[in-house]
């Protein structure tokens, strides 16, 4: 007898807190950062959109190429100084990732994929001289962190996160809104997510893998397949929308570290699910480096990795591989 209060007060304040689950509005902001926009949606009484953007705004302050005041760009033009927490963590998950794909990653790349852009622009590819020069200086290994300062082994080495960024981004306001006590949110900051809990129709958030097609101008947005996914980061590289043709070859935008060239293998698309969206953002885009069965080597060794992978099959057509984990979330 002496339990039946406490059942009666645990059944009753479960009812009331699912009550106040059910009737608890989802706040939705949005807002441009790093040259894309961010999209959260987030189940609270109170709007932490200030707080999102004072923390976006750390994020750049540490990591953006075009202000020139933060962390990395004092780092290219070697202004010298300390860098802060925000880097460090970048800096170490890029290390992480670029010894663990034997450099597919590598935030030194830039000049490189800078040399390529431009030269398709402009008609011209680069020369073999050309792309030997830039590769003299470009390699994850020509950067050290002693202590808190960053030092390079060549003056021209320079630094670029943007394939990490934004992952990082995600992540950062997904802390933000965990610290406010939000259990139920997705946040997407250009293409890349983070979902926990449940959506405002009370199932699994539902993520669309966008289907590739020759879709320069961005204007297609037909899904491949569509995901349940909730407690998980999700991120995607491409090459389906970032291509040149020049004597009638097609080159993709995703150059390869090692060789200083386009990559030339039939992946076109790599979605990546891992617990952080760093991480997630980073494998994306060394899939897109590694090809088809190099990504499958690195998902053998990483179980708490996911990934879908589109490709081009021997017949030229559409074709797809995932992971076995990730079999039980896709929706057909």
């Amino acid at each position: 007898m002496w339990q039946l209060p406490f059942l009666t007060l645990l059944i009753v304040g479960t009812v009331l807190i699912i009550r106040q689950q059910q009737v608890m509005p989802y706040q939705t902001n949005e807002g441009s950062v790093f040259g894309t926009f961010y999209h959260i949606s987030y189940q609270s009484d109170k709007d932490y959109h200030e707080d999102i953007k004072a923390a976006l705004q750390q994020v750049d302050t540490a990591l953006s190429m075009f202000n020139k005041q933060s962390v990395i760009s004092r780092i290219n033009r070697e202004d010298g100084g300390e860098v802060n927490e925000m880097f460090l963590e970048v800096y170490r998950k890029a290390e992480e990732v670029s010894k663990d794909t034997n450099g597919a990653f590598d935030i030194t790349v830039a000049p490189l994929v800078n040399a390529w852009g431009f030269g398709f622009k402009n008609g011209e590819m680069p020369t073999p001289q050309q792309v030997d020069s830039i590769r003299q200086f470009v390699g994850w290994q020509k950067v050290t962190l002693k202590g808190n300062t960053i030092q390079k082994k060549d003056r021209r080495v320079m630094l670029d996160c943007s394939a990490i960024a934004k992952g990082y981004g995600v992540d950062v306001v997904a802390k933000v809104l965990k610290d406010k006590g939000v259990t139920n949110f997705m946040i997407e900051i250009g293409g890349e997510i983070i979902t926990h809990g449940i959506s405002p129709k009370r199932v699994p958030w539902k993520v669309g893998v966008i289907k590739p097609t020759d879709d320069s101008l961005a204007t297609s947005n037909e899904y491949q397949t569509i995901l349940n996914v909730t407690y998980k980061a999700m991120a995607t590289s491409g090459n389906y929308r970032n291509y040149y043709y020049k004597g009638g070859k097609r080159y993709a935008h995703t150059i390869d570290p090692k060789t200083g060239y386009p990559v030339q293998h039939n992946i076109l698309s790599a979605t990546v699910l891992a617990p952080d969206c760093a991480t997630a953002d980073a494998y994306a885009t060394s899939f897109m480096v590694m090809g088809l069965d190099g990504a499958k080597e690195i998902l053998e060794r990483h179980p708490e990795l996911m990934a879908y992978l589109i490709y081009n099959d021997k017949d030229n057509q559409l074709a797809v591989w995932f992971s076995p984990s990730l079999k039980d979330k896709i929706e057909e």
